[in-house]
């Protein structure tokens, strides 16, 4: 059996509420093709399928056109998990439909056990692979509420609840392995944290637990498990070194912190002896992120300019001096260009706003509506549109406080 692993897929995700139509629509069907030219007999993925829990009709468009391609293709099996971004919902919804088509999804822990061991034929129809489908585990799946709990206990009895799902599909696996008179190998998905994970600043990876980030050991996933398929993790990755326990990481950057990563996706063999292949995944949007003064950050765009490639820019200023119409002279750059500028970060203006309000201790000493107001400064938010959007906080804030 030969598996493609990936993850993360956050399809719908924006960029500074630009929307990535386009690129996920080549992701998909470089995936498709993928999976055509490797001759792939399945397709695991591990979790955050969707960005939100409520993705946009376009969106579900490109999702269930992508599972159709790939249903027609050598890939005879589809495994998908949730992940915290996902509707457990959304995703089963259409399960008893698609499992005609062998696409197996698992959007919670279902409650029969058994329905998260999933056996894949090879192309003769015997038995060629297990899989534990398992998806992000949410606290009231594995773990019951006990009153005067601490947070240090409500965090060990997670954890503990986490190896013991895990140990229990195992053995049931095991069993199952028995009951076919046959030995196959052993796969097993998860979504969530595992400890020495490697992140990035702002790469979108939203914490697990209420109150902390809870990770969990190596010592959580039995030894009996062939091949680990992880998401939540942007970056690819091995835990803790291991060959067979992996992060496809997710293979469009999520945040321009994320841009200069290289991304990719797995190829599991699964024959007499185990072999990973990773597959860099192409840029289908080049993102550049310019930090300096503004004579660096115009020579900067300038260089790029000259490509005459298509490139969404973040722009952080970070010069000494407080620059007069920042944003109109690097509009004014861009401006004939393929670059585009979605965010303007200018630290030099922050610092100033803080010194002005220098006399103002604390967060509790301001209000709501000055906090907002500070917002819409630090942003350089346009005098013309400052009036409507604290019009609108102001009626957030009446709504909040008369349902309270």
């Amino acid at each position: 059996m030969r598996i493609l692993h990936t993850s993360d897929l956050h399809l719908g995700h924006k960029l500074y509420g630009t929307h990535r139509y386009h690129e996920f629509s080549k992701l998909l069907e470089w995936l498709a093709t993928t999976i055509r030219k490797n001759g792939a007999d399945a397709l695991v993925i591990a979790g955050d399928i969707f960005d939100s829990q409520t993705p946009s009709n376009r969106i579900l468009k490109l999702y269930y056109r992508f599972l159709s391609t790939i249903s027609h293709s050598s890939c005879r099996h589809v495994i998908i998990v949730g992940g915290n971004h996902d509707s457990p919902a959304l995703l089963n919804a259409p399960g008893e439909l698609l499992r005609f088509l062998n696409i197996h999804v698992i959007g919670r822990v279902p409650d029969d056990i058994d329905e998260q061991i999933i056996v894949l034929d090879d192309i003769s129809g015997n038995p060629a692979l297990m899989v534990l489908a398992v998806p992000y585990l949410r606290d009231r799946d594995i773990r019951s509420s006990e009153a005067g709990e601490s947070i240090s206990d409500k965090q060990d009895k997670f954890l503990r609840g986490i190896q013991n799902h895990y140990l229990q599909l195992t053995e049931r696996a095991l069993e199952k392995q028995k009951q076919l008179s046959i030995e196959i190998p052993l796969l097993a998905t998860g979504h969530l944290f595992c400890r020495g994970g490697q992140t990035r600043q702002g790469d979108g990876v939203r914490e697990l637990y209420v109150g902390t980030l809870v990770q969990v050991g190596l010592d959580t996933f039995p030894t009996e498990i062939d091949y680990l398929a992880l998401g939540h993790l942007h970056l690819p990755q091995m835990v803790a070194e291991q060959e067979n326990r992996r992060y496809s990481g997710a293979p469009l950057a999520m945040s321009f912190s994320e841009a200069r990563e290289q991304k990719s996706v797995f190829l599991v063999d699964f024959n007499k002896r185990q072999r990973v292949q990773e597959i860099p995944v192409p840029c289908f949007q080049k993102l550049e992120q310019i930090s300096g003064n503004l004579e660096h950050i115009l020579k900067t765009i300038s260089e790029l300019a000259k490509c005459n490639e298509s490139i969404l820019l973040e722009i952080n200023y970070q010069g000494t001096t407080l620059v007069d119409e920042l944003q109109e002279q690097i509009h004014e750059a861009v401006e004939n260009t393929a670059l585009e500028v979605l965010r303007i970060s200018n630290k030099r203006r922050y610092d100033h706003i803080l010194q002005q309000s220098s006399e103002i201790k604390t967060l509790e000493e301001l209000s709501p509506r000055q906090v907002f107001q500070q917002c819409l400064d630090l942003h350089e938010i346009p005098d013309c549109q400052q009036q409507e959007m604290m019009l609108d906080f102001e009626t957030a804030m009446h709504t909040m406080q008369n349902d309270e």
